[in-house]
């Protein structure tokens, strides 16, 4: 059974722009099951990508704000590369109680496995044109050819149902930046968004076989765990979880189909507060 009410319990809370985190939730969920957890979904503010950095901290630094006034997490996760590179120093010095942990896209082990020296990352307009990226692979790899490609075309494409497309649909979205890679030399591939866990195979497949493909999923769900071992209120009695939408616009049939799959319960909350009665 699933609580979704604010009254009580210490939730692990999850932010993502829209469907991206999904798949980190559903990874953590597979083998914590008995936490409490809140997945919320800005779709009033989708898409990040090509917001500035300013706004995108002031988009969660309120949003986060909201429901700190009805609920005291556990931890919080940035499950969204772009809100990660754009505000994850900000909110921790907004909410310093709280432990952040954030999603960035895996350059280091893409960098270090790369042959040819020459990395692709593909992400948001926002995550390519951060200058930490090009920071993370000067730390790992001084001599490595980064060739960052924006994709806003498959991060739309799967926040509007793209991960229920054929599969030549998806291939169709995905060859341009695979071969454009190609012509580039590169050999590796971190993927700097969160919505393309959800064609990961598309990604492997068309990249096979002179191309890695790298995600973060792992990494950040064992940071995660890593950070609650020391929760004090972790195994506490309230547990379950809980999809929240961001607006005030109904809840779409594709959101609970979403929900439904993931095995989530779904409310609705107006954003950036959360105030009494706000939830559907």
């Amino acid at each position: 059974m699933f609580h979704t009410d604010f009254g009580d319990g210490n939730p692990i809370l999850f932010f993502d722009s829209g469907i991206g985190g999904l798949p980190y939730f559903k990874r953590f969920w597979e083998r914590n099951s008995s936490d409490w957890v809140m997945y919320i979904a800005d779709r009033e503010h989708f898409p990040y990508g090509r917001k500035t950095r300013e706004e995108i901290a002031g988009i969660l630094i309120r949003l986060a704000a909201g429901l700190l006034k009805r609920v005291e997490p556990q931890a919080a996760v940035l499950a969204c590369n772009t809100a990660s590179v754009s505000a994850l120093d900000a909110l921790r010095e907004t909410f310093p109680s709280i432990p952040w942990v954030g999603t960035v896209p895996a350059i280091k082990p893409a960098t270090l496995a790369s042959a040819t020296r020459c990395v692709g990352v593909l992400g948001t307009d926002r995550t390519i044109e951060d200058p930490y990226i090009m920071e993370l692979a000067k730390k790992y790899g001084p001599d490595a050819k980064i060739v960052g490609l924006a994709a806003p075309d498959i991060v739309r494409f799967v926040e509007e149902g793209g991960e229920r497309a054929s599969e030549s649909e998806k291939e169709r979205r995905v060859s341009p930046y695979m071969e454009r890679l190609r012509t580039a030399g590169a050999d590796t591939l971190a993927l700097g968004c969160t919505h393309f866990m959800l064609l990961l195979d598309t990604f492997r497949r068309l990249a096979a076989p002179d191309i890695a493909v790298f995600d973060s999923v792992e990494g950040v769900v064992r940071r995660l765990e890593g950070v609650l071992e020391a929760a004090p209120n972790r195994g506490q009695r309230k547990h379950g979880a809980v999809l929240l939408l961001t607006g005030s616009a109904p809840i779409e049939p594709l959101w609970r189909e979403r929900a439904c799959a993931f095995g989530l319960d779904i409310r609705r909350m107006d954003s950036p507060h959360v105030p009494e009665g706000a939830l559907e």
